[in-house]
């Protein structure tokens, strides 16, 4: 699990694919991760990979061809820059919201307008996904925790203020970019519990809709 507070920025050094999959070889500022261990999750633009090897500035991770098919990681070059977080240790705050680094769709960049300081972007992405993001409700963006501003069906406003656009990727954002986006988590799960009264069939589950014992059994009842 993650914050969404992207704690440094790398350099992809190298790409290694193979088929429809690919190893990426990451830089990192010399200092900005201690202690990194084989196997643990690091969320690269907001996708969790894990370690495979590593050493003092630079750490390697296996990308899948389901994860290059719905991220932007396929896209990654050598050179380009990436969003890193590690994952979250019990104890830690919280600062953003809880993300579990699981992509759901590509939102691509609409239009970059100033205000203030700020800038707001807006993205449109499938409909599908418009189910899972409100007004003021949060949404993980490359690995950001951002706060929605206005949304519609397809489509969703944040606003970037200086700082994030300073220590983030952000500032590499143009019209036609493609960014991976993760609704909220907790709103996810919450849709699924209620589809059954609301006539539903949730997508993952061969429950028919409505009340069952294996419903109640599966939600702790």
């Amino acid at each position: 699990m993650f914050t969404g507070l992207v704690q440094t920025t790398g350099t992809v050094r190298a790409l290694n694919p193979r088929g429809n999959e690919t190893r990426l070889n990451i830089g990192i500022p010399a200092g900005s991760f201690q202690n990194i261990e084989l196997g643990e999750s690091i969320a690269i633009n907001g996708v969790c990979l894990s370690v495979e090897t590593f050493g003092d500035a630079w750490f390697t991770a296996y990308a899948s061809g389901e994860t290059l098919s719905r991220t932007n990681i396929g896209a990654l070059r050598t050179g380009s820059i990436v969003n890193l977080e590690r994952a979250l240790a019990l104890g830690d705050r919280l600062g953003g919201h809880i993300v579990s680094g699981h992509i759901d769709c590509l939102a691509h960049v609409e239009s970059i307008a100033p205000a203030g300081q700020s800038r707001i972007y807006r993205l449109k992405f499938p409909t599908a996904q418009g189910q899972y993001v409100i007004e003021k409700g949060s949404v993980g963006l490359d690995g950001i925790s951002l706060t929605v501003n206005d949304c519609g069906p397809d489509w969703l406003e944040v606003n970037i203020i200086p700082e994030t656009q300073r220590t983030t990727t952000i500032s590499q954002w143009a019209p036609g970019y493609g960014v991976n986006m993760e609704t909220d988590l907790i709103g996810k799960y919450v849709r699924r519990m209620v589809a059954p009264w609301n006539g539903e069939t949730p997508s993952s589950t061969t429950e028919d809709a409505g009340i069952t014992e294996a419903f109640l059994r599966l939600n702790g009842f």
